[in-house]
């Protein structure tokens, strides 16, 4: 959208609809939280977070993606990442290669980073010499609430998944946004058009990230459970000040309750409030040169991967996954799918194995209704693209 010349209607229908996302969903959790901490209770298990991720997966592997194989190897490339450190069942090293520092796995950090930040640098650094470098257009025109009202079923659509992804322990806000966004690709009339500069596609990826974000609270304040890391440090927090979420909390605690519901509220109400005003600045971000934001990118970049850890090894795999990363975009293979794979390849992998030992084998495919329903929509999924590629052929 930079490219068109619309940066600001870009950044100004992100802070709308992160508001209406989160907004919404505080909404939702106020009439639902009890009912779906019971459903929850009683349905969602191993075998359903396994089918869950899977289904996540395919839908991932349609972001971005100029074929349906390009995004499957995507996907698959993020899960063969996800198996290096320590086996989750059995607790054996794989594909560290004699490495202490990979015993316990690709850290999320240098990986993100070295695929979106460091390639991306070397790949503008490529424009820049050979001279196919364009500036970008830095526009201050805001999104007419006519604009946002055509895509009123996108935000419904990705408040909804957003949500659903919030209550699952786990799944997270990153996940919610690339499903939102597949789902919105899906949906479209002209899908071809994503990637290049629609407005849906930021309203559904930013308005499903707050939903999400929100809706990581339900297991926290009804179960226990942190379905995010923010949670889990506000979990630890509440326990701090012998606050114990669970199933007694509205019935023990209810003004805890709510005090976490109205902060929701203000603190979407505070985020419009601080980021409207600054979307004309945040915009005029990008009209600074490139050969002066590129080096501090690249420095900051390189002291976010090394502080996490204090490990110069960050520092080797940051720059590896940029050399990497670089070589699938030359090669047209899209990164957000990999990522993604990459994040819930651990998850399913564990929860596949739980789901083994409970029951002693697959069998549990056939006897848990809700993962046999998500396994063969997920299968359809994979089966209608090839099909309708071969009949267009």
């Amino acid at each position: 959208m930079t490219q068109k010349g619309q940066s600001g209607k870009a950044v100004g229908a992100a802070v709308l609809c992160s508001a209406i996302g989160g907004i919404a969903s505080a909404l939702v959790m106020m009439a639902a939280t009890e009912p779906l901490a019971n459903w929850a209770i009683r349905n969602i298990g191993p075998p359903e977070i396994f089918a869950l991720v899977f289904f996540g997966l395919i839908v991932a592997s349609s972001v971005g993606a100029r074929t349906i194989w390009k995004g499957w190897m995507s996907v698959l490339i993020g899960l063969l990442v996800a198996t290096i450190g320590q086996d989750p069942v059995g607790g054996i090293n794989r594909y560290n290669f004699g490495m202490t520092d990979l015993a316990a796995g690709i850290a999320f950090i240098p990986a993100i980073l070295g695929f979106f930040a460091v390639s991306e640098i070397f790949v503008q650094a490529e424009k820049k010499a050979s001279g196919k470098y364009q500036a970008p257009k830095v526009s201050m025109a805001f999104p007419s609430f006519i604009e946002l009202w055509m895509h009123k079923i996108a935000v419904l659509r990705s408040i909804l998944v957003g949500f659903f992804c919030g209550i699952l322990p786990g799944i997270g806000a990153t996940l919610a946004a690339f499903m939102s966004y597949g789902e919105a690709v899906r949906w479209s009339k002209n899908p071809e058009e994503f990637g290049k500069g629609k407005l849906e596609g930021v309203i559904s990826a930013e308005t499903a990230n707050n939903a999400a974000c929100t809706g990581s609270f339900v297991p926290l304040l009804t179960l226990g459970i942190p379905g995010s890391g923010t949670t889990a440090i506000l979990l630890g927090a509440l326990i701090a000040l012998n606050v114990t979420p669970g199933p007694r909390l509205m019935v023990d605690e209810p003004q805890i309750f709510w005090a976490v519901i109205m902060s929701m509220f203000i603190g979407n109400l505070v985020l419009l409030i601080l980021n409207l005003p600054l979307i004309p600045y945040i915009a005029k971000l990008l009209a600074i040169p490139r050969k002066f934001l590129i080096p501090f990118i690249l420095f900051f970049t390189l002291m976010g991967a090394y502080i996490g850890q204090n490990n110069a090894t960050e520092l080797l795999m940051l720059v590896g996954f940029g050399i990497f990363g670089i070589a699938l975009k030359f090669a047209n293979y899209p990164l957000p799918p990999l990522l993604i794979g990459f994040i819930l390849g651990g998850m399913m992998e564990d929860n596949f194995s739980r789901s083994m030992q409970l029951y002693g084998g697959v069998s549990f495919i056939l006897e848990r209704p809700m993962t046999f329903g998500l396994l063969v929509i997920a299968a359809c999924l994979i089966i209608v693209p090839v099909l309708r590629t071969r009949l267009a052929k």
